[in-house]
């Protein structure tokens, strides 16, 4: 994969409105919303009782797409993965909630035809595949609009992100599963982030109720993050491999379009 390429005006937008200070304009913004959805359904209701209708514990999957930020987008390009989420709401309308997160990106990926082993020669081929991934878990506070058509969302989160190049082998053309992989560099740091959405209602039944999912996070991941990018492992003629890391900052934003699944 060749050198992250600038997308232009767009990107540098999004990244503008997704930083911390904008995050916290948007829960600033959120907080009388959310106060008005409080007192129409204060009173009447123990603390462990949802407005009619709402689930307590919600969850959901997303197919999410990263943009690389700032250094980052100078040595990777966008990456594609999958995102999982759960909550449970706390007081009498919901609107608050505790939020746990975790996704997985792979933002590189590239294959070789090459022989089993030199003892060998080429009478034996398979494919080794090497892929450049991020994976991240973190938990914190969600602000959701408890009532609407459209429900507007912030959350905050705090926890972990794991950057690793992994290697594996299989058979030539992929018609059977890898017999051999190593991670062949590694790195784990503090990340922190604030997204942004909007939950809309799709379908209720008399237990669940399936919404669309939609929004966008800034994941803040460090400033000395330690990666491979794609091609950064070069093979010597003495059997040996070379690491090209790159040590920098790896902030991204993630884009999700995914389902939640509220229980009641």
């Amino acid at each position: 994969m060749a050198a992250g390429v600038n997308s232009g005006p767009l990107i540098l937008h999004l990244e503008l409105v997704m930083s911390p200070r904008i995050f916290a304009l948007c829960i600033a913004l959120t907080v009388p919303l959310l106060s008005i959805g409080a007192q129409q359904t204060r009173v009447t209701r123990s603390p462990l009782t949802m407005p009619t209708g709402e689930p307590r514990f919600m969850g959901g999957v997303s197919f999410d797409i990263g943009q690389p930020s700032g250094a980052f987008n100078r040595y990777v390009d966008e990456g594609f993965g999958l995102g999982a989420h759960g909550l449970y709401r706390v007081g009498q309308t919901g609107a608050l909630a505790v939020r746990l997160d975790g996704g997985f990106l792979n933002y590189g990926h590239e294959t070789a035809r090459v022989a089993l082993s030199s003892t060998v020669g080429g009478r034996i081929m398979v494919d080794l595949t090497t892929t450049n991934n991020i994976a991240w878990l973190g938990v914190g506070p969600q602000l959701m609009a408890p009532q609407g058509a459209i429900r507007p969302y912030v959350n905050a989160i705090a926890g972990l992100s794991y950057f690793a190049t992994t290697s594996s082998v299989q058979g030539a053309h992929g018609d059977d599963e890898p017999f051999a992989r190593t991670t062949n560099y590694d790195d784990t740091q503090f990340s922190w982030g604030g997204g942004a959405g909007v939950l809309v209602p799709m379908r209720s039944s008399a237990r669940t109720r399936v919404s669309l999912d939609l929004g966008a996070r800034y994941h803040d991941n460090g400033r000395n993050v330690r990666y491979l990018r794609e091609g950064g492992i070069r093979d010597m003629p003495n059997g040996d491999i070379m690491l090209d890391v790159i040590q920098s900052r790896a902030d991204l934003i993630t884009y999700h379009l995914g389902v939640s699944i509220g229980v009641r």
